[in-house]
């Protein structure tokens, strides 16, 4: 659902008052163009107004009810890799051939091109997901078109159980950059995963920057056996490096979590740094966690997994 379809808005905002009309002053008002241009700026400052008591309101009821935060990932080079047949190169044609019996693998028809289009899914996927949904409400933010984004979310998620309708393309989102105002929920409670930390100029300390995923090769001489071999690892790859360390901002944040602290809370220093944990939380969190140690200081030394 767009930001703007949400009507928990229109119930934020403040009931106007009835009051007696004078025919003269309103014929005032409509001459004086600067009139209409601060009615606009009030209005607009009473919608930004309820829109942040609804993302505030919506965040730390998942917190306290749920003891979810929310989770916005990207999906070209992030979970998914997608390439037009026409640009694989010569040691990654039989790869189209392949799609018809593989289940990470799929081959489509792109409208209006004379090109099929090949979406790989990054290992570990289906997985990620389901263990990431335990903790976190989930959205897609992708710089690709509606249709698209559709397309991909129907191999991923077929059935909405991750993400809804909760997607946010092109069509909302043009240009270069991505925004969090687009998103229903405080930004004290967002992560982002994404391969590209510029789209996000503005939330860079929301985001956990993860490894660019790229299967295909526009032009490679490896041989077929090769190709085989470079497929990231379940157990080891990107996303499951990635699932661990949410799991610990997510157990940080809620670690004795009570309702007096809600309005203080932050999920972005964990991000950034994850031993600005408060000391007390510290000492009930166990030594194995990252927030504690060596794990602690390996962390920090990469920010991108």
């Amino acid at each position: 659902m767009s930001l703007v379809e949400n009507p928990a808005i229109d119930l934020l905002l403040p009931k106007p008052k009835m009051r007696k009309i004078d025919p003269a002053a309103m014929e005032q008002s409509q001459e004086d163009p600067s009139s209409d241009l601060l009615n606009k700026a009030i209005q607009q400052l009473m919608i930004r107004e309820a829109l942040a008591i609804t993302k505030r309101v919506n965040s730390q009821t998942s917190w306290l009810e749920h003891k979810k935060l929310n989770l916005v990932l990207d999906l070209d080079h992030t979970l998914v890799h997608t390439i037009r047949t026409q640009q694989l190169s010569e040691s990654d044609k039989y790869l189209a051939d392949e799609a018809d019996s593989r289940n990470d693998l799929w081959r489509f028809h792109s409208g209006g091109s004379t090109s099929d289009i090949l979406i790989k899914l990054r290992p570990f996927l289906h997985q990620f997901l389901k263990e990431a949904s335990e903790m976190f409400s989930m959205s897609v933010y992708t710089k690709g078109g509606c249709d698209y984004a559709r397309l991909v979310l129907d191999l991923i998620d077929p059935d909405k159980t991750y993400f809804g309708d909760r997607v946010i393309s092109r069509r909302e989102s043009p240009g270069v950059n991505k925004t969090l105002d687009l998103v229903l929920a405080d930004e004290r409670g967002i992560v982002i995963v994404d391969d590209t930390l510029s789209v996000w100029p503005h939330h860079k300390k929301n985001l956990v920057q993860i490894a660019r995923y790229e299967y295909f090769s526009e032009s490679s001489l490896e041989c077929d056996e090769k190709k085989k071999m470079r497929d990231e690892s379940e157990e080891k790859g990107a996303l499951a490096k990635v699932l661990r360390f949410l799991k610990e901002v997510h157990r940080g944040f809620f670690w004795d979590m009570s309702e007096e602290e809600i309005d203080s809370m932050d999920v972005r220093p964990l991000l950034q740094d994850p031993s600005s944990i408060t000391v007390e939380r510290k000492r009930k969190i166990p030594a194995d966690s990252v927030f504690n140690g060596e794990n602690r200081k390996k962390n920090l030394e990469s920010s991108t997994y």
